[in-house]
This record gives structure tokens, C-alpha cells and sequence, in this order.
């Protein structure tokens, strides 16, 4: 594929190349700027809360090739930090333990949904939800409730689908166009489809603002969208 004809083409230095997977990039919309940004929101909001550990914690839960985590050590400069980035697959964490020193990271392989949470000021759930099962998410979320301090406060980004019919096929169809402008083609598109029909069980935003509440949090912003992906900010 000729890189100048990829609608997603941004230079990355080593580090981030690193752990910035190209199907990722190319596959959803926002994603290169939903990222950065949850780092710098996550460091700010450190900074709003009141001192209460001499290392506030962060998770970063599903933190695949680690992202998230390489952002917020980035927004932090040297500020103190204990990060604790947790998947369930072995080459995830360790190509993320490869490319991500920093004392303030703790990799662990684990499940978040038997994962036990300890205090934390912010919680990350990144394109994460969607592929936990259904009946799997309110009883997370209200694990993540449970623990985060006062004032803490969960991100969380993810595919939606739309209740209008209309506006669904808008959005899906965009997104086609948006992965084919990026260099996929219509087998490898319908590859992917078929490869995550039974896996990733997208909800509405409706849907997601039910179980929020369902999980006792009191407070949604959608803070980004594009297409049929969207950034959520839930505090209790």
C-alpha cells in the first residue's frame, strides 16, 4: 500500500511507533487523538484532586501494546505516579514491558473482571468494554466504582452503535470508507467483521449511559466522537 494514499499517515518517533499498533491507527477513527488526549486528561485531573497518597494510582485496564500508559507517563513530566497497566494477554504486556521503562509502570497479565482494584484516582477503559461479555459489564464497572476515591474518575472510549437505522447505516458506512481510504481491502474488511461478530457486542450510547447508572455512577460527559466512536469522562 503507497503510505500517501492512507488517510491516517502521522510520523511517530520510535517509541511511540512502538506501541501505536497500525491496524488500530487504521481501523478507528479518533484513535490518535483520543489517545494523547486521555493522558493529558488523566494528569490533569491528578492535579485537581486533593492529596491523599504521596503516589496516586491510575489503571489502565485492557492496556494492550500500552498506549494509554506511554501517554499518561508523557503528561505526567516527572510527577509521582504508581500506573498499573493490566492485560490478559502474555505478548501484549510483554512487547508494552519492552517499550515502556518508567519506575511509576507496574505490568501486570491479568483478567480485569477477577483483577481486585485497589484505590485509585483514575480508572481507563479504553476500546476495552466492547469485547467484555455482556452480562460481564455492570458487575465491572461497579468494581471500578467501589474503587475510586472521591473525585475519581473513570475514561472510557469504545465503538457505538446508533438506534436510528438511518443513522447507523450513516455511520457504518463511513467507517467502511474509512478503513478502504486507509488501505484495507473489501476481503480483509470482511475478514475483521467476521472475525469479531461473536466477540465484540457493541452497545448504544443510550445503552452505555443505562449502565453507568446501573453500576451507580452518577455523571457522564461524552467528550469526543467520531463516527461511530466515542470517549466518555464517569464520575460517581
Amino acid at each position: 500500500m503507497n503510505p500517501e494514499r492512507r488517510l491516517v499517515d502521522f510520523a511517530f518517533d520510535d517509541a511511540v511507533a512502538t506501541v501505536f499498533p497500525d491496524m488500530i491507527r487504521r481501523s478507528v477513527p479518533g484513535y490518535e487523538t483520543v489517545i494523547p488526549l486521555t493522558g493529558l486528561i488523566a494528569a490533569r485531573h491528578l492535579e485537581s484532586l486533593p492529596v491523599t497518597a504521596a503516589n496516586p494510582r491510575i489503571y489502565d485496564l485492557g492496556c494492550s501494546l500500552g498506549a494509554t500508559t506511554l501517554a499518561i507517563v508523557r503528561q505526567l513530566g516527572s510527577g509521582p505516579a504508581e500506573i498499573v497497566a493490566v492485560d490478559n494477554s502474555p505478548a501484549m504486556i510483554d512487547r508494552a514491558r519492552a517499550a515502556i521503562v518508567d519506575a511509576r509502570v507496574n505490568f501486570r497479565l491479568a483478567d480485569i473482571r477477577t483483577l481486585e482494584l485497589e484505590p485509585a484516582a483514575v480508572v481507563l477503559l479504553n476500546y476495552v468494554l466492547q469485547f467484555v461479555p455482556p452480562e460481564d459489564r455492570v458487575t465491572l464497572l461497579e468494581k471500578i466504582r467501589a474503587a475510586l476515591v472521591p473525585g475519581g474518575l473513570l475514561i472510557l472510549s469504545g465503538k457505538i452503535r446508533f438506534e436510528d437505522p438511518a443513522e447507523q447505516a450513516f455511520h457504518e458506512a463511513a467507517h467502511l470508507d474509512f478503513k478502504r481510504a486507509n488501505g484495507y481491502s473489501e476481503l480483509e474488511i470482511s475478514g475483521k467483521r467476521t472475525a469479531l461478530e461473536n466477540v465484540m457486542i457493541v452497545d448504544s450510547e443510550p445503552e452505555h449511559r443505562r449502565i453507568f447508572a446501573a453500576a451507580g455512577f452518577g455523571n457522564v460527559r461524552k467528550w469526543y466522537q467520531c463516527l461511530n466512536w466515542a470517549s466518555f469522562l464517569v464520575t460517581a
